[in-house]
């Protein structure tokens, strides 16, 4: 585990400073109504952020925790959109952090233990798919070359 969490501590460190050079405006405009504003993306990761921690740490006392989220009752409901710039990317980045020490405290042994999201996934899946998702959702922000994440 202690790769993973070295990946992602690499990636949130990397990609800190270019969100934070987005401006205001840009971080406000909506694709359309029904779509989220880079703020609100971001927001969405720190709520996966969030559900991801819960399952990492549940799973490894409970047998098979059951996390499962609403990824746009989430956003909607916190209201991300009216946030300080600033505070949702120090949310996003110091939930990412807690992450990070999470998963280098987590054994191999360990990681293999599971959570029901949709479906049955160990700590080590789960994490892996948490960067993807983390991965595709930045390149967008930042408007990087796409990363397909299913």
């Amino acid at each position: 585990m202690l790769l993973i969490a070295t990946e992602l501590e690499h990636l949130i460190n990397q990609h800190l400073n270019g969100l934070r050079s987005i401006s205001e405006k840009e971080m406000m405009a909506k694709p359309n109504p029904s779509k989220w504003s880079k703020k609100e993306i971001i927001g969405h990761l720190a709520d996966s952020a969030q559900n991801n921690i819960r399952r990492f740490v549940v799973a490894q006392y409970e047998n098979n925790p059951q996390v499962k989220y609403d990824q746009d009752k989430w956003v909607a409901i916190a209201g991300y959109q009216q946030y300080d710039t600033d505070d949702v990317i120090d949310l996003w980045f110091l939930l990412n952090k807690h992450m990070v020490a999470i998963l280098k405290n987590t054994s191999s042994v360990i990681a293999q233990r599971t959570s029901l999201t949709e479906e049955m996934h160990t700590i080590e899946w789960l994490a892996i798919d948490y960067i993807k998702h983390l991965k595709h959702h930045l390149h967008q922000v930042l408007e990087l070359e796409p990363i397909l994440y299913p």
